[in-house]
């Protein structure tokens, strides 16, 4: 076999490889790109005190989603509080 037909073969089977992605999480909610979305919503809630989902809302998934982290992360530590 060629140098040449070898090098094509090999050029041909990289573009059909399919691509390797290594998805990224945010406290468990599974990020598009770079989480950023999850992390705004996550600020926006702790600036803000919220205390329940229900007052998550917007129009970015992430976003809502990074809120409904933010309150069910401290959910688990005001349970804790309201144990003493």
């Amino acid at each position: 076999m060629s140098l040449k037909l070898l090098s094509a073969i090999c050029f041909v089977a990289a573009g059909v490889m399919p691509s390797v992605s290594f998805a990224q999480t945010f406290n468990g909610y599974d990020c598009t790109q770079d989480c950023s979305g999850h992390q705004a919503g996550y600020d926006w809630a702790a600036g803000k005190g919220i205390e329940s989902a229900s007052d998550c809302g917007g129009n970015s998934n992430s976003f809502v989603e990074g809120c409904q982290s933010y309150v069910e992360e401290n959910a688990d530590s005001s349970e804790q509080d309201g144990d003493d």
